[in-house]
This record gives C-alpha cells, sequence and structure tokens, in this order.
C-alpha cells in the first residue's frame, strides 16, 4: 500500500510506504511558508515521510509547481488530446460566463456545452497557429458511467456527462487544474489507497476519467465523513484551535493529538480509548470507519491528553515543562537550580494537568499565598468556626519558629513531612478533614490544589532569579508572619473556644 498526504497509519499496518505530496498549482493559496507549517506539524506528530520534499524519493519531485515545470501535466494533457480524450477549447470567459447565465435562466445545469467538443481540426489548426489561447478539456463519453467501490461508503455511481460535463485540463495559460495533477500524480507515483474527506467525492469522477483514459489502475478510494463541531456545523475558528501548531502552544502532546483524532468516526470493536501510535498503527483498520460525521469533542481530547501526560516518565514530563516554559518566557531555563524546579514542578502537577500548559497556573497558585482571601470564603467558615484552622495555625508557627518544621530544601522533605503531620495530628487530637484541611489552609493559603508537600518543594526551590513572570513568591519566612497576623484577628469567639 503507498498512500499520499495524511494516511500514514494504513499504509504502515500494511507494510506501504507513507508519501508527502505537496499539492501547490493554486499559486494564490500555495506558499513556501505554509507548505513549512504543514511539513513541521507533521514532523511535531511524528508523520515520519518515507518519500516526499524533504525525505525525496524515486518519484520526485513532490511538489506539484515543480511537476508542471519538468512538463509532467503538459505531456500526459498532450497524450490525451492525441489519443481523442481531449480537445483545445478557445471559449473566452466573457463567453463561458453567458452560456452559464443562459444556462441558469433555464433551469438547466451550468456545465460546458461542448462548443469545441468536435470542432473542425482546420478551424483548430487555424487558431492554434495564430495564437489564440485555449484551455484543454477532457471528452466525456456519451452516457459514460462511473462507479467505486468506495472503503467506506460502499458502491458509489456517476452519470458523469449529468455531473460533471467536459471540464478543463489545463487552463490557457498552461496551469494545470487539481484534478488533473491529482490523478496523474497518484499514477505515476503508483498510490494504491487515496483516503480523503467526503467533500472530494465528486473529485473522484474527474480522476477516474483521466486514469482510464490514460491506461492506469485506478486506485481504492476511501471517503471519511466531515468533522463536526459540538454545534453539528463544520469546524472553523469559532470552535478552537484550528491549526496544528495552535494546538502545540496550547500543551498538547502529539501522541494524544493522533490517538484522538483517530478515534473520530473509527474504533477497534472494542471500548479501548488510550493507544500508543504502534498500538494505532497494528489496530487501524478502513474497515472500522463508520459513515456518520463525528464531533470534535475539546473535553474529550484534553482528557486523552491528560491520560498520555501521566503515563510519561518524570524526566520526560520535567522536559516538556521546562521546554514549554522557555518558549513562553515564563522562566529561565538555564537559570541556577532551574532543572531541580522543574522537576519538582513535574512531581507537583503531574496527577493535576491535561495540557502542559496547565503547569503554570498550578505553579503560580502554589507560589502565592492568598491566606486572608481564603479565610473570609465562605467555604472556609466551617473550619474558622469550629477553631480547627486557629488550633492547626498555631501549631504551624510554634513549630516553624521552634525550627521543628521539616526544611523545604531537605533531601527527604516529604518523608519528614508526613512523619510531623502525623504527630502534630496526634498532638492536636486530629485527623482526616479536621486536620487536613485546615492545613492545607495555613500552609498553602488555599483549600484545593496538588499535594501539600509537594507545593511546599517547589516554593523552596523557587527563586527571583528564575525570572518567574507574573508568578510572585511568598517564602515560607512571610507565610508564618502572615499566618501570625491571620490568626490574631480571629473572631473572639473562635479564640476563646480554642482557649
Amino acid at each position: 500500500m503507498r498512500t499520499s498526504k495524511w494516511c500514514c497509519c494504513p499504509a504502515k499496518k500494511e507494510g506501504g510506504d507513507f508519501l508527502v505530496r505537496i499539492e501547490d498549482t493554486d499559486e494564490k493559496r500555495s506558499t513556501r511558508e505554509s507548505e513549512a507549517s504543514v511539513l513541521a506539524d507533521l514532523e511535531w506528530l511524528g508523520l515520519k515521510q518515507d518519500e516526499g520534499p524533504v525525505a525525496g524519493g524515486p518519484k520526485a519531485p513532490y511538489r506539484q509547481s515543480e511537476r508542471m515545470v519538468a512538463g509532467i501535466y503538459q505531456e500526459f494533457a498532450q497524450q490525451l488530446m492525441e489519443s481523442g480524450h481531449a480537445y483545445p477549447c478557445f471559449c473566452t470567459v466573457e463567453e463561458l460566463e453567458k452560456k452559464k447565465l443562459e444556462a441558469e435562466a433555464k433551469g438547466e445545469n451550468p456545465q460546458y456545452d461542448g462548443t469545441w467538443r468536435d470542432a473542425d481540426p482546420a478551424e483548430v489548426k487555424r487558431r492554434k497557429d495564430a495564437g489564440e489561447p485555449y484551455t484543454v478539456r477532457f471528452k466525456v463519453p456519451r452516457g459514460k458511467k462511473v462507479t467505486i467501490q468506495d472503503k467506506v461508503r460502499g458502491e458509489v455511481s456517476w452519470d458523469c456527462a449529468a455531473t460533471v460535463g467536459d471540464f478543463i485540463l489545463l487552463r490557457s495559460g498552461g496551469m494545470p487544474v487539481y484534478n488533473f495533477c491529482v490523478a496523474v500524480d497518484d499514477a505515476t507515483m503508483q498510490v494504491s489507497h487515496v483516503i480523503r474527506a467526503e467533500e472530494h467525492l465528486t473529485n473522484t469522477v474527474r480522476q477516474v476519467l483521466v486514469l482510464e483514459a490514460l491506461g492506469f489502475t485506478v486506485p481504492t478510494y476511501a471517503h471519511l465523513a466531515l468533522v463536526l463541531g459540538e454545534d453539528r456545523s463544520k469546524l472553523s475558528k469559532r470552535h478552537g484551535a484550528t491549526s496544528v501548531n495552535q494546538f502545540r502552544l496550547e500543551g498538547f502532546l502529539p501522541q494524544a493529538m493522533i490517538n484522538y483524532l483517530c478515534l473520530l468516526g473509527w474504533n477497534d470493536g472494542t471500548d479501548k480509548e488510550i493507544y500508543t501510535v504502534d498500538e494505532l498503527v497494528q489496530a487501524f483498520s478502513l474497515d472500522r470507519i463508520t459513515k456518520s460525521p463525528a464531533v470534535f469533542d475539546m473535553k474529550k481530547l484534553r482528557w486523552i491528553n491528560g491520560q498520555h501526560l501521566r503515563a510519561l516518565p518524570k524526566a520526560e514530563l520535567t522536559g516538556l515543562i521546562s521546554q514549554q516554559w522557555a518558549e513562553a518566557k515564563t522562566f529561565a531555563a538555564d537559570a541556577p537550580g532551574a532543572s531541580a524546579f522543574a522537576t519538582a514542578v513535574a512531581s507537583m502537577v503531574a496527577e493535576k494537568v491535561e495540557l502542559i500548559n496547565d503547569a503554570a497556573p498550578l505553579v503560580r497558585d502554589a507560589l502565592s499565598y492568598p491566606l486572608e482571601e481564603t479565610l473570609a470564603s465562605e467555604a472556609a467558615a466551617p473550619f474558622v468556626k469550629d477553631a480547627a484552622v486557629l488550633e492547626v495555625g498555631r501549631a504551624v508557627v510554634r513549630a516553624y519558629q521552634a525550627g521543628e518544621l521539616p526544611a523545604l530544601d531537605a533531601p527527604d522533605f516529604e518523608g519528614a513531612w508526613k512523619k510531623w503531620v502525623t504527630a502534630a495530628g496526634k498532638a492536636l487530637g486530629r485527623k482526616g478533614k479536621d486536620l487536613f484541611m485546615p492545613l492545607r489552609i495555613v500552609m498553602t493559603g488555599r483549600m484545593i490544589g496538588p499535594d501539600i508537600p509537594a507545593q511546599l518543594a517547589v516554593l523552596g526551590l523557587a527563586h527571583e532569579s528564575l525570572q518567574l513572570d507574573e508568578m510572585p513568591i511568598v517564602p515560607l519566612a512571610k507565610r508564618m508572619e502572615a499566618l501570625e497576623t491571620a490568626l490574631s484577628k480571629l473572631p473572639a469567639p473562635v479564640a476563646a473556644a480554642a482557649a
């Protein structure tokens, strides 16, 4: 199997090749910048081309613009004219527009009426010799029907004359049109399977006609349903990111993107949802693709991305966080202690994040200390009123002043912290939520977040030279000062009850 552009999984499963072909004959829409963007996206996704503009290969060149310069399309167009499957058309743009309007006024299909289809050869020669511009049109056989066995949609047939009429192969300036280029390239590059969106289904008629006229084998086609937004309309900017690079910048993993995209309109018959790329290659089958459109669910994509993040080795997660922060200039990756800081961050956020970018807000929260705001909140009221915050807060302050709180930079800080908390709980006669929630409040200034020791470990490694943008650091010493002040302001009834 040889597939072009995006169809990597089926090609690899069958031991075939994945080739990338740049279809850039539309000069208004095609630029080297857009090409570079697509190739960069493929590289980030890990879709390695076996043949293409970067990898090269025996069917080069792989840009249609370069193939046009080499005269490949012109040669086949000439072959079709010599065999009687195509002819020159001297109709002007104005004439064609007039014919179109007349057909529409009659309620007819506004397709070419075949004015030059059976023109006098002498008149054609005279006009060519005079240098008059002309297009090259394909001569659709009368009564011709095209039928394909689509791998997704089953048997599909078209009445060619009613569907397309005599269509253009080369424009008057010699520029080949999309469908002609694709048919020629699929044949000369020995593409065995064409897997694409259903909006290309009608293009198949033209391409099959060209392939048959040139004597080439028609490839196997599979037309996939479109992916819709959650409002069941065609995906657009209003539904979120519209390019692969946007997803990368938002913190998605390439393997998670491939995992999720493969699940849109396909499954392997099981309830499994998380796959590695190798597993997808082995499991993928065109027979399991559904005809119905799939809906792009951003929440599901984030969940899948989170599953892949949690499956990463800590060192890899650390590297991804460091890379993302360096690109966003969130902190200086080469600053002293940056590596240890990033490692601590990875440990803290591993079970909380769905995206790489989710790490930064969690770190901001861990480094700040909104104690007064939290104590004044309705959610914290039960722990303030029953003296839990006051008792635990005083125990923490005493331990800190006595040097009994574990040092945040201690080698076994987490173990030492757990040991201290166990002892403090016994001394206070508190356990479970009555101990850990007030402890979270007084140590982090919040009621939710990652594990307390993980946050404190990050706090202990944070320093100004890391250039933490928008991340004010409230160190432990200042927290204890703020805590003492906050405890002294608690309502008198609470203090009396705790005395």
